[in-house]
C-alpha cells in the first residue's frame, strides 16, 4: 500500500535535489529541482497555496512522488535536464523534438581528419561545433565549408598509395591525401583553417591565406595562387553576408522567443567576433500558462546542457529564474565566467529587437505550415472517399508522357507526399522501346521500368505508392492496369485524369466519377497531373535543345565527333563557340587556324 503524500512530506530533507511527480499510472508527469526539497514540495501541497492554474491542474493529478538528493543546486540542475530529456513529462516546458541534436565533429587526433555529422557529443579530444537545432542548418554549414576548404569527405583508410584520386581532387575540393598529393602538415593546416572559420575567426584565416597566396605568386606557382585567391574571395563573400547593421562587439548568443498558447518558438543569433555567423530556432512544448521568463529559463537549461561551446555573454529577451544558479552552472560548462544580460537600450537592444522579430516571423511561418498540413490531411481524407481507396493516399505518383510525333519521347514521375510535392523523388525516363506515336505503350514502358526496379529491391525505388495517377483518359488507365496486373501489383490503386473535361477514371468503372469541379480532392489530382506534365515537358525541351546543338555542329564540314566534343567541353554550348574568337577556337585540340576561321564564318 503506497504511503500517503502527507506522510512522505514529513520525511523530506532540507537539501538540494530533484523531484519527480507521478500520476495514478505511475507515469512521470513533472520533473523539478529545488534548493530545499522539503520547502519546495510542501509549497505544492500546503492548504491555501497560491498556485498558478497550470500547477493546480498538475497537483490534482499527482498520486505519488520521488526525490533524488544532490550535493548542490548545480548538480540538481544537471540531473533535472537529464530527467526531462529522459521522461519528457507533459507538464514540463520541453524541447519539441526529442531526438538528439546534431553536431559537426572534427577528429583532430586522426592523421587525416574529416568533418562529420554526429548526434553524439563526447569529451574525447575531438572538436565539436553545435548543437544545430535542425539538420538543414547543419547541412548548409557543411556545404559552405566544403565549398571553401579542400578537406576530404570520404571515409576510406588513407595510405597515400591509391592508383588515382577521386573527382573531388580534380575539381579542387580535396587535396588528395589518398594518392599522396599532400603532406600531413599541409592537410592539418587546412583543418586548422576550418576550425578557425567555424569559431568565427575568418580574419585570421584570411591573413594566413593571403600570406600563402603571396608566397605562391613569388615562387611562380600561379595555379596554386589562383586557388588560394578563390578561397579568399569565397571567405570575403561570407564575411560580407554576415555583417549586420547593428554593431555588437565580441562573442554573444542573442536569444528571443515568440509564443502561442501551446508552443514557443525560440530564435538564436550566434555573434562571433562582431559578426552574425549563424542563426537557429528551437520549438518548445508544454508552455501552458507559463510566463516568458519561465520559458526562457527552461530553454537555457535544456539547450546549453548539450552545447559544445558557450560564449561569454548570453543576450536574453527576458530575465530568467534563479540566475545565480544558472550562471554558476554555465560557467562550469564553459570553464570561464558567463554573463546573462537583458539589454534595455543601445546596439544590443536593437539586436534583440531584430532577433525577436525573427522569432515572431518564424512562429507565423511555422503555424502556416502546420495549417497547410492539416488542410492536406482533410484533402487526402476526401480523396480517399471519392476514389474508394483502402487507405489515406499519403504517397501519390503521377505519370505523364511528352513527345512530338513520337520523337524524343520521354516519361515523367512526379511524387506528392502527404499532399505536398517531393521533388527529390521525381524521376524521368527516356522512352527506349516504343517507335512512333503510341502513348499507351509509352506509359506501359515507364511503369514497367519503375516497378521492376521496385521489385528488384532498389532502395531508390522501393517505396510503394498509395495511388498511381495517369495523365489521360480511360484508355491510358487500362494500359497502366495491364502492366500492374502483369507485375502482380494490381493491389496498388490507380486512377487517370483526362484534361479536356477533368474527368477522373478508376478501375472497375466505365464512367468517370462524379466529382464536383470545386472539390479540393480534384484540385489535388490536377496539381499532381500538371506537375508530372511540367516535369516531362522540361526534360523533353532539354533533349530538343541538345539535339539542336548537335545538329548545328554536325552540319559543318571538318567538324567530326572528336572536335565537336572538344569544342563543347571548352565553350559549353554553340553560343559559347559562336562568341569565341578565331584565336580561342584555334587553341582547342585538333583545331587548325583555317578550320577555326571556317567554323567562325559558318556560325
Amino acid at each position: 500500500m503506497p504511503i500517503p503524500i502527507e506522510e512522505q512530506l514529513k520525511t523530506l530533507p532540507a537539501k538540494p535535489g530533484v523531484y519527480l511527480f507521478k500520476d495514478s499510472q505511475d507515469k512521470t508527469i513533472y520533473v523539478g529541482k529545488a534548493a530545499s526539497l522539503r520547502n519546495r514540495l510542501r509549497a505544492y501541497f500546503s492548504p491555501g497555496a497560491n498556485l498558478s492554474p497550470k500547477l493546480e491542474r498538475l497537483v490534482a493529478r499527482i498520486s505519488d512522488f520521488e526525490t533524488i538528493v544532490t550535493d548542490s543546486e548545480q548538480e540538481a540542475l544537471i540531473l533535472e535536464c537529464n530527467l526531462i530529456k529522459k521522461y519528457r513529462p507533459s507538464y514540463n516546458v520541453r524541447l519539441k523534438d526529442d531526438k538528439t541534436f546534431p553536431y559537426l565533429r572534427i577528429d583532430i587526433k586522426s592523421d587525416w581528419p574529416s568533418v562529420r555529422v554526429t548526434r553524439r557529443f563526447h569529451k574525447n579530444g575531438d572538436r565539436y561545433f553545435g548543437p544545430f537545432a535542425n539538420a538543414s542548418s547543419l547541412r548548409q554549414t557543411l556545404r559552405l565549408i566544403k565549398k571553401i576548404f579542400p578537406f576530404r569527405s570520404c571515409t576510406k583508410t588513407i595510405t597515400g598509395k591509391d592508383p588515382k584520386p577521386c573527382l573531388e581532387y580534380h575539381i579542387n575540393q580535396c587535396l588528395g591525401p589518398c594518392v599522396g598529393a599532400v603532406s600531413k602538415e599541409d592537410y592539418h593546416e587546412v583543418i586548422k583553417q576550418v576550425i578557425l572559420f567555424l569559431e568565427g575567426k575568418q580574419e585570421l584565416v584570411l591573413q594566413d591565406l593571403r600570406r600563402k597566396m603571396e608566397k605562391a605568386s613569388q615562387q611562380l606557382q600561379f595555379e596554386k595562387a589562383a586557388l588560394l585567391r578563390d578561397q579568399i574571395q569565397a571567405i570575403e563573400e561570407v564575411i560580407e553576408g554576415q555583417r549586420i547593421a547593428i554593431t555588437v562587439r565580441g562573442d554573444h548568443d542573442a536569444i528571443a522567443l515568440a509564443q502561442t498558447k501551446d508552443l514557443a518558438y525560440v530564435e538564436i543569433f550566434f555573434i562571433r567576433s562582431n559578426k552574425l555567423t549563424g542563426r537557429d530556432y528551437i520549438l518548445l512544448n508544454g508552455i501552458h500558462d507559463e510566463e516568458p521568463s519561465q520559458i526562457m529559463t527552461s530553454f537555457i537549461k535544456q539547450y546549453y546542457a548539450s552545447a559544445s561551446s558557450i560564449p561569454p555573454v548570453l543576450l536574453l529577451q527576458y530575465p530568467i529564474e534563479e540566475p545565480e544558479v544558472i550562471i554558476k552552472w554555465l560557467a562550469n560548462q564553459r570553464g570561464t565566467a558567463v554573463k546573462l544580460h537583458v539589454p534595455r537600450q543601445g546596439a544590443k537592444k536593437q539586436l534583440m529587437d531584430i532577433v525577436a522579430e525573427n522569432a515572431r516571423q518564424g512562429l507565423a511561418l511555422y503555424q502556416a505550415k502546420q495549417s497547410t498540413i492539416i488542410k492536406s490531411a482533410l484533402v487526402l481524407e476526401e480523396l480517399k472517399e471519392r476514389l474508394g481507396l483502402p487507405g489515406i493516399p499519403l504517397r501519390i505518383e503521377g505519370y505523364d508522357i511528352s513527345n512530338i510525333r513520337g520523337n524524343l519521347a520521354v516519361g515523367s514521375m512526379a511524387v506528392f507526399d502527404k499532399g505536398q510535392p517531393k521533388p527529390a523523388h521525381y524521376r524521368r525516363f527516356r522512352i527506349r522501346s516504343v517507335a512512333g506515336i503510341d502513348d499507351y505503350a509509352m506509359i506501359q514502358e515507364v511503369l514497367r521500368r519503375r516497378f521492376r526496379r521496385s521489385l528488384a529491391a532498389d532502395d531508390k525505388w522501393s517505396i510503394t505508392p498509395d495511388l498511381i495517377l495517369i495523365d489521360g483518359g480511360k484508355g491510358h488507365l487500362n494500359a497502366a492496369l495491364e502492366v500492374m496486373k502483369e507485375l502482380r501489383l494490381n493491389s496498388i490503386p490507380a486512377a487517370s485524369l483526362a484534361k479536356e473535361k477533368e474527368e477522373v477514371f478508376i478501375a472497375g468503372k466505365t464512367e468517370p466519377l462524379d466529382i464536383p469541379q470545386t472539390s479540393t480532392a480534384l484540385y489535388l489530382l490536377q496539381r499532381i497531373r500538371d506537375e508530372a506534365h511540367r516535369f516531362a515537358l522540361g526534360y523533353h525541351r532539354r533533349l530538343r535543345h541538345k539535339e539542336a546543338i548537335a545538329s548545328a555542329l554536325d552540319s559543318i564540314p571538318g567538324i567530326g565527333p572528336k572536335r565537336k566534343k572538344a569544342l563543347l567541353k571548352k565553350f559549353g554550348s554553340v553560343r559559347g563557340i559562336k562568341d569565341a574568337s578565331v584565336d580561342e577556337l584555334s587553341k582547342v585540340t585538333g583545331m587548325p587556324t583555317k578550320l577555326a576561321e571556317k567554323l567562325k564564318e559558318y556560325l
